[in-house]
This record gives structure tokens, C-alpha cells and sequence, in this order.
């Protein structure tokens, strides 16, 4: 099954489930419940921390979920904040960093790369953790459409539309979509 968050980034062969990690937990959730798929695919698009370029593409079966307050040492957590699915569809090692903010900041970037985070999508480690729990594979691809600097979102608007446009060549390619 592939997925999606929706709304503007919406593919007519992805299944949209909710934007950010709240919405997308619920409602991939729901979907296992009643019908539960044999492998999960999310795709969508992500910022660079610095490692990544623009419209780069990137697969991965690794997410994360460290917050700001984390790095700056504000805050602990005694939940698993890294985890990877066990498919072996996928071999690349991108941590993916989750949160319902977008860094906007280059130094706060800098240290989500010295944790080995390369990139950051607003609901892929909900995506894992649901998929992890109904042990179902999966993976994520994503194409980078920003830097996490102070002109994210502006970039992001920029190249959303090629990005997406990316994504689906990429699935052609790889035979996922046809």
C-alpha cells in the first residue's frame, strides 16, 4: 500500500492519511484495523539538514523523533525516539526526523546531522511506529525540497510542485507505480 499525508501532497496512487504526527497515527491506525496491508510505502517530501540537496531523492526505513528541546539538552524522553523497520526492501541508512514544526534554524540543523539525521518529514515516524506495531514493512521515499534554514518555507513552495513531479518519475523508474 502506498500513502500519503494529503492535501497538497496528494498522488493519484497514494492513499492520503493526514497531515503531521497526530493525524497520520489515527488514521493509518484505523486503516490496519479494518484492512490491513502487506507492506507500507510512504511517500512525500522532506527539508535537508544540510547533507541532502534539493530534489534530491531519498529512501529510507529510519525515523526519528527529537525535538528541539532534546538537542539544546532542555529535555529527556523515556520513549524509543529512532526506529527502523525491519523490510529489507530498503538498504539506505537516512535517519528521518519527525516533529509538527519545521526547523527554520541552521545551527539547530547542524545538530540534527551531528545525531545522523540527514532529513526531516512531519509524519514518517508515526508511519514507523504504526507499521512496527502492526509488524507490517516499510519504507519511506522522499524528495527534498528545502534546506531547514530561514527560507524553508519560501523553497519549499518553490520546488513542491517539481519535487512531487520527482517522486512519481522515481516510482515509474523503479517499476512501483506504473
Amino acid at each position: 500500500m502506498i500513502i500519503c499525508a494529503g492535501n497538497i501532497e496528494s498522488f493519484k496512487f497514494a492513499e492520503p492519511m493526514g497531515i503531521g504526527l497526530v493525524d497520520i497515527a489515527i488514521n493509518l491506525t484505523r486503516r490496519c484495523l479494518f484492512n490491513k496491508p502487506d507492506f507500507i510505502l510512504f511517500i512525500g517530501t522532506a527539508g535537508s539538514y544540510g547533507n541532502h540537496n534539493i530534489l534530491d531523492i531519498i529512501e529510507s526505513k529510519r525515523a526519528a523523533n527529537l525535538e528541539l528541546s532534546f538537542l539544546e539538552n532542555n529535555s529527556y524522553t523515556p520513549l524509543d525516539n529512532v526506529l527502523e523497520s525491519e523490510n529489507k526492501m530498503t538498504r539506505n541508512d537516512t535517519i528521518v526526523n519527525s516533529s509538527n514544526y519545521i526547523t527554520t534554524n541552521e545551527e539547530i540543523a547542524k545538530k540534527y546531522n551531528e545525531y545522523g539525521i540527514g532529513i526531516e518529514n512531519m509524519e514518517f515516524f508515526s508511519v514507523v511506529k504504526v507499521a512496527r506495531e502492526f509488524e507490517i514493512p516499510v519504507a519511506g521515499i522522499f524528495a527534498v525540497t528545502n534546506y531547514t534554514n530561514k527560507n524553508a518555507h519560501e523553497d519549499f513552495k518553490q520546488n513542491h510542485k517539481k519535487a512531487m513531479e520527482s517522486i512519481t518519475k522515481y516510482l515509474l523508474e523503479k517499476n512501483i507505480i506504473k
